[in-house]
């Protein structure tokens, strides 16, 4: 019969220490959506209201960019 082996805990994630550039490497492969409202009132009067909603991802040759460069015609 063996022994168990002991294994270490996981370290818990917010005590991990992930490099920025590692961090964002892992954002852009699976992309990351934004979004937000602002809303500017005085005496609850609604004066500019603006929302944001972005997409944030990678390009690479395997994706291609959906805004192809317009080419000309030429008779």
């Amino acid at each position: 019969m063996t022994a168990p082996v002991a294994r270490a805990a996981p370290e818990p994630l917010a005590e991990r220490r992930i490099a920025l550039v590692d961090l964002l490497d892992r954002l852009l492969a699976g992309g990351v959506v934004l979004s937000g409202d602002l809303t500017l009132s005085i005496a609850d009067v609604d004066l500019v209201r603006v929302d944001l909603k972005a997409l944030i991802s990678s390009v690479s040759e395997d994706v291609p960019s959906p805004w192809e460069p317009i080419r000309e015609v030429r008779p």
